[in-house]
């Protein structure tokens, strides 16, 4: 599976895109929460693309609340990056996407998100893990667990 879209075309111009995320964790219950997009059918982690002038951590923090609708959200260390290539049809240009995770803590357990997804769920680390199609969102999740664990937390 193409890591996300259409593969790349390597005769088409790239666009770079910069984007920033979380693995959000329940404080007390430890599940992950995970958004559905209604249009691809997919599980997903919370992230959006970097504003001029906006640091990472401000990205991760603000579209984590505009995606979740969830406002008490820590932001913790991060977890990493990952990259990933594909097509765009709409506007016939590849794009080349860094994403910036952070692991990152509420106590809220009611999202609201936004209308891009039809709907959210709190999963335990394995569960979330095998519903996100991508490898790369299974990277994050990994190291969002092995975060958990070297900090005493099951």
């Amino acid at each position: 599976m193409p890591p996300r879209g259409e593969p790349f075309r390597p005769d088409e111009p790239v666009v770079p895109e910069l984007a920033a995320g979380v693995v959000l964790v329940h404080e007390e219950v430890r599940d992950l929460l995970l958004l559905h997009q209604r249009d691809e059918d997919r599980w997903c982690l919370p992230k959006g693309h970097v504003d001029p002038g906006e640091s990472l951590a401000a990205t991760a923090l603000r579209e984590t609340r505009e995606e979740t609708g969830i406002d008490a959200v820590v932001l913790g260390e991060e977890l990493g990056e990952v990259a990933y290539r594909f097509y765009r049809p709409r506007d016939g240009t590849n794009v080349y996407k860094l994403v910036v995770y952070y692991l990152a803590f509420t106590k809220e357990r009611a999202a609201h998100p936004e209308k891009t997804f039809d709907r959210y769920e709190w999963a335990r680390l394995p569960a979330a893990r095998a519903r996100v199609p991508f490898e790369t969102d299974r990277h994050m999740i990994d190291a969002a667990g092995r975060r958990l664990v070297s900090r005493g937390v099951p």
